[in-house]
């Protein structure tokens, strides 16, 4: 997991590559998105704004083919995040989702409004602890542009 302070520390680190292009360009759009209502860019990136409490899973989510990205721009949450290998699987991999579910320990970490933070596929993670939060939720391909299997 990568911790990001700000989004201009996100811009300056990520600037090169057309899936962080997309990144950027997704969230310059926010003035144009409604909560839960998910957008896409390209075949790449799908994104959307998430307000307010959200639920609190027992397990750990991880992915394959899309890492998230979450842009904090209200509140704080706390993120827990662990090694798939060193947690226990609980729901097999579904290709469908790009999801399998884990249970076990992580470390936590406290994020809060204008945090970047991007989760990679050898993690999993589970949020708990949130207050007042509005992000924007970032899921974007592994694969550089497109994906293989097209």
């Amino acid at each position: 997991m990568i911790i990001l302070n700000t989004l201009e520390d996100f811009q300056n680190i990520y600037r090169m590559g057309k899936k962080w292009q997309r990144c950027i360009e997704a969230i310059n759009n926010l003035g144009n998105i409604k909560p839960t209502v998910f957008h896409s860019i390209g075949d790449s990136l799908v994104y959307r704004l998430a307000e307010g409490e959200t639920s609190h899973p027992e397990l750990f989510e991880g992915n394959r083919r899309y890492f998230d990205v979450y842009y904090y721009l209200h509140g704080e949450e706390v993120i827990e995040i662990a090694e798939k290998k060193k947690l226990t699987p609980e729901i097999a991999y579904r290709d469908e989702s790009d999801r399998e579910f884990f249970s076990g320990q992580g470390v936590v970490y406290p994020l809060k409004a204008g945090n970047v933070v991007i989760c990679e596929n050898h993690e999993a993670h589970r949020f708990s602890q949130s207050k007042d939060v509005r992000k924007v939720i970032l899921k974007v391909t592994v694969e550089e542009t497109y994906f293989l299997n097209k």
